[in-house]
């Protein structure tokens, strides 16, 4: 497994948010979880990355335990996160914004032909490395959030409601290149469309009130009645 994620808990204050989730990321897969706002879906992705501590559980990485890693270990052992937001540095241009990606010992290697294939994927972000990107659209931006996240060489990428904000085509095309990435690494993938998140997906997890509430494909669980109803209004 490029990832496992065994009964993790975790919270902020005296708060718990998480109730022992368990994943599990293939490699050279894509694995959604979804869920309702307020299950758990963010806390989980930002608890494997170290930004909230875990309470209990393990973390691994190709086999090995990062559990108790700072997020900047992760990202050399090749864990990398885009979070909610995009959280771009808006003064900086598109170029300068993907190299701060690249600041890992690991990545700094291999910075030129990250580059290259973050611009092979988003071919746009090229056309524009030289503007600022608090200029650039809601789309455009969330193109350079991933390709940051990319010039770290992950061998795992979670990325946290990339279609937010976005214009139906805009997300749709977005959701074709996160569908690529697989061929490159895993993808961890939190998103509230779960039409679109099924579609692109090897395996989903449902989480509710802080656990796993169901798991299976998305054909498996597209024939269960209350995960089609609740979760994809059919």
């Amino acid at each position: 497994m490029a990832l496992t994620v065994s009964q993790l808990v975790s919270g902020y204050g005296k708060l718990q948010v998480l109730f022992g989730v368990s994943v599990e990321v293939p490699r050279r897969s894509v694995v959604s979880i979804v869920g309702p706002n307020g299950a758990g879906k963010t806390t989980t992705l930002l608890t494997v990355m170290g930004v909230v501590k875990p309470w209990g559980g393990v973390v691994a990485l190709e086999g090995r335990d990062v559990t108790k890693a700072p997020p900047h270990e992760k990202v050399e052992l090749g864990l990398a996160l885009v979070p909610e937001g995009r959280r771009l540095f808006t003064d900086m241009t598109v170029e300068e914004n993907l190299l701060m990606g690249a600041y890992s010992r690991r990545a700094r290697a291999s910075m030129h032909d990250s580059l290259e294939l973050v611009y092979s994927l988003f071919p746009r972000l090229r056309e524009r490395r030289r503007q600022k990107a608090g200029t650039m659209s809601g789309g455009e931006q969330q193109m350079l959030a991933i390709g940051r996240a990319l010039m770290s060489r992950p061998r795992v990428l979670m990325i946290d409601e990339p279609s937010a904000g976005l214009a139906p085509k805009v997300a749709g095309e977005l959701f074709q290149t996160i569908a690529r990435l697989r061929d490159e690494m895993s993808v961890v993938l939190v998103e509230q469309n779960v039409a679109a998140a099924f579609e692109i997906s090897d395996y989903v997890y449902v989480i509710e009130g802080g656990r796993v509430a169901a798991s299976g494909t998305p054909e498996e669980l597209g024939r269960d009645d209350g995960v089609r109803r609740i979760y994809l209004g059919v």
